[in-house]
């Protein structure tokens, strides 16, 4: 595909636009365009051609767009869309595609028979019996394709000139024929073709029509037999769009003022009543439009089939290099030609092509909206690398997406969700022979990139009124102890799930140099690998700093990726080594200087089980931290890893009056404020010989993970309250900047 002589000596934007308008201009504008002109209506057919362009005029531009950026090889839609979206999204649409042209083939063979239907109407009248429409079906089959296995692309290309030029001057006759007999009865109904519109089968008509307008990318498989794709590909796929819509217009616009509406819907040749010579010369134009639209995809599959396998994307190695392998210096896809028209053989043989047409034009539809998608998202996405010569326009893109995402479900429901699991089956088989490639992050990578950005100013700009909104955590984290301790990353892990947003950094202490950036690249890289198989939103990071307080200072300091303010850094500790508490406590002050709520995470020897629950405990200084406690105990309850678990909430004090807390979070509670019953607390009164360390050990020895509250005194005249817990599970330590709101 890549060989020198092909772009000497490749074909042009004329080849294009040949194989496009023989596809366009093909059986269904003479079979089935009378038909539905009868069925709806002059106005109603207008409406059908106009929507059908709303999604290949988008595709076309979309198209000229993509194929201007860069330089298209063989396989057309499959390239452009693979080198977009990346090779497994692009090889699930492109066996879909090529499935859709080839079966496309059989459809258009089947419907060139009609254009010999004074044979079989003789042959029924000499023997009485019907003749199969496969006696002419098949030997055209096995004509064409061999003429083409035989004489490759080049004759191929000669003959849709010919055919194309025959197919021009029937319809140039139509035109320039009289209508049919005109007596004062069909004069009434010729008229009343102007006068109504059937809303109740339009869809019906239009699943009916929709294979008319499939051709416009039809010359775009060629891609890799062109002389130049950037430029032939978007003048020859235009032209051919434009000249098929105008085409269209006038045609329905002359069977509407030249036949009844009894005689448009029961003659599906009645275009051969009002062309001049038309009983001669509509099956020759018939004849040949379905020849050269089957002529267009016998050219168009194989080349498809062979790029796909020249990307090793199928399961095995030795049908890649069969189908892959070419011919001669344009590099002829004769294997891949052979295995396309055995397919469309078989179901020439089937007969009826009418229970997979709906299926076709999903697999076409699908196209056309992956083409206008990816226009679409390279718009947003702004990637540097993308700079078209040609350019559509945005929301041209977007509307021919969502309008190819929308006729699919108006046409067929059932046809449209049964290509959708064909489309996930495909992706499912690629994705699991080929894991290391590009799959479903590649398209919207770069979307993905413009919304955050847009949403980070957006969020910044609008700080100013968040104070007032119901608080969230966004958590950050800063240790060296990451591969040696991973209670902390499950900590925060759970703080980020649902409600909030989590960053951890893993800190590399040191001063930043060629070798301790690239140990930061291997250690960032593990630990992500490491929270892959992880139900985890857990944003991860590595900070090179000379020491621990640096590291602190410079990451409360620095924006969170979330949009966000930081308002929470955790800080954790091993219980069995007490000299990390020493740092921690040196850093709270710092910390508290930014209005950040703390949270200092003992980690316990013991793994005790979820489902043992969340204690809470709550004293007569927590009445800042009370409310901070009971959110984070339920923001944790919201990640998978706590769901058959609970909350309890413990008020321990040596004080009567104490009971008034109790008394406001029944009040909380029976109002439906806080998620608990009144089982779920229970109120501790400490005798006096009793330390709350104690009491917290006799009751949540076994507990997965305790809350406890600590005052800012604690840090100056009792540090050795975060050691005295030496019995119980995980303990994270909480002091709120200011109290927080249970809406």
């Amino acid at each position: 595909m890549k060989n020198s002589s092909v772009s000497k000596k490749g074909f042009g934007a004329a080849t294009v636009y040949m194989t496009s308008i023989s596809s366009i201009l093909g059986a269904i504008l003479f079979l089935r365009f009378g038909f539905a002109t009868g069925i709806l209506g002059i106005w109603g057919v207008v409406v059908i051609i106009l929507l059908g362009h709303a999604i290949t005029i988008p595709t076309a531009l979309a198209l000229s767009e993509l194929a201007t950026n860069t330089r298209v090889e063989g396989g057309g839609e499959y390239f452009i869309i693979s080198r977009s979206f990346g090779l497994k999204i692009g090889s699930t649409i492109g066996i879909t595609l090529f499935l859709s042209q080839t079966i496309s083939i059989a459809f258009y063979v089947i419907a060139s028979a009609e254009s010999l239907h004074f044979l079989y109407e003789l042959y029924q009248n000499l023997t009485g019996n019907v003749l199969p429409k496969q006696v002419f079906s098949i030997p055209i089959m096995v004509l064409l394709a061999f003429v083409l296995l035989k004489k490759g692309s080049g004759l191929g290309i000669k003959l849709l000139y010919i055919v194309n030029a025959i197919l021009f001057v029937s319809l140039a006759l139509f035109f320039a024929g009289k209508p049919i007999e005109i007596t004062p009865e069909t004069a009434d109904v010729i008229i009343n073709n102007f006068g109504f519109f059937e809303k109740e089968r339009f869809f019906i008509v239009f699943a009916i029509c929709f294979p008319a307008f499939t051709g416009v990318t039809a010359g775009v498989g060629l891609s890799g037999d062109l002389r130049n794709p950037g430029r032939a590909i978007p003048i020859g796929t235009i032209l051919g769009t434009i000249t098929g819509l105008v085409v269209y217009f006038f045609v329905v616009w002359k069977l509407a003022v030249s036949a009844p509406q009894a005689e448009l819907i029961s003659d599906q040749l009645i275009m051969s009543k009002i062309a001049l010579f038309g009983y001669v010369v509509i099956p020759i134009g018939l004849a040949a439009c379905t020849l050269s639209s089957a002529l267009g995809c016998m050219l168009v599959a194989p080349r498809t089939l062979q790029a796909i396998s020249n990307d090793k994307m199928f399961p095995f190695k030795r049908l890649n290099r069969f189908l892959s392998k070419g011919y001669g210096n344009t590099n002829e896809p004769r294997n891949a030609s052979f295995v396309v028209y055995i397919i469309a053989i078989v179901f020439i043989l089937l007969g009826d092509v009418d229970s997979v047409a709906g299926i076709i034009s999903m697999f076409f539809l699908i196209t056309y909206g992956s083409l206008c998608l990816n226009s679409f998202l390279n718009h947003f996405g702004s990637p540097p690398s993308y700079r078209p010569r040609f350019r559509s326009k945005w929301f041209l893109s977007l509307a021919g997406f969502l309008l190819s995402v929308w006729v699919m479900f108006m046409i067929s429901p059932m046809y449209t969700f049964v290509s959708y699991i064909v489309i996930i089956l495909i992706y499912i088989i690629l994705e699991h022979t080929h894991k290391d490639s590009k799959g479903l992050v590649n398209i919207f990578k770069g979307a993905l990139f413009q919304l955050n950005r847009r949403l980070q100013v957006y969020m910044q700009k609008q700080q100013s009124g968040m104070d007032k909104e119901e608080w969230r955590p966004a958590t950050i984290c800063v240790s060296s102890h990451s591969f040696e301790r991973e209670k902390i990353l499950e900590l925060m892990k759970w703080l980020s799930y649902k409600h909030g947003f989590g960053t951890y950094f893993h800190l590399i202490e040191g001063y930043f140099s060629k070798q301790t950036h690239k140990e930061s690249k291997i250690i960032l890289k593990q630990l992500i690998n490491s929270t892959k198989d992880r139900a985890s939103t857990l944003y991860i990071d590595t900070m090179i700093s000379p020491s621990y307080t640096s590291a602190i200072a410079q990451v409360i300091q620095t924006p969170s990726i979330s949009g966000m303010e930081n308002n929470l850094v955790i800080f954790e500790f091993d219980k069995r080594n007490l000299n990390e508490l020493s740092p921690i406590l040196e850093n709270v002050n710092l910390v508290r200087a930014g209005n950040f709520d703390i949270g200092i995470f003992a980690i316990s020897v013991y793994n005790n089980k979820p489902k043992n629950g969340i204690h809470v405990w709550i004293r007569e200084y927590d009445t800042i931290n009370a409310n901070f406690m009971i959110l984070l105990s339920y923001i944790i309850m919201s990640h998978p890893d706590w769901k058959r678990s609970h909350v309890k909430i413990f008020l321990a004090s040596m004080k009567e009056d104490f009971l008034q807390m109790e008394t406001s979070l029944k009040e909380r509670i029976a109002a439906g404020r806080l998620p608990i019953t009144l089982a779920n607390i229970e109120f501790v009164m400490m005798e006096a010989h009793q330390t709350f360390s104690d009491v917290v050990e006799e009751r949540s020895s076994k507990a997965a993970l305790l809350i406890i509250g600590f005052h800012e005194d604690f840090i100056k005249h009792n540090v050795s309250f975060f050691t005295e817990f030496n019995s119980t599970g995980d303990i994270l330590f909480v002091n709120a900047s200011q109290p927080k709101e249970i809406r």
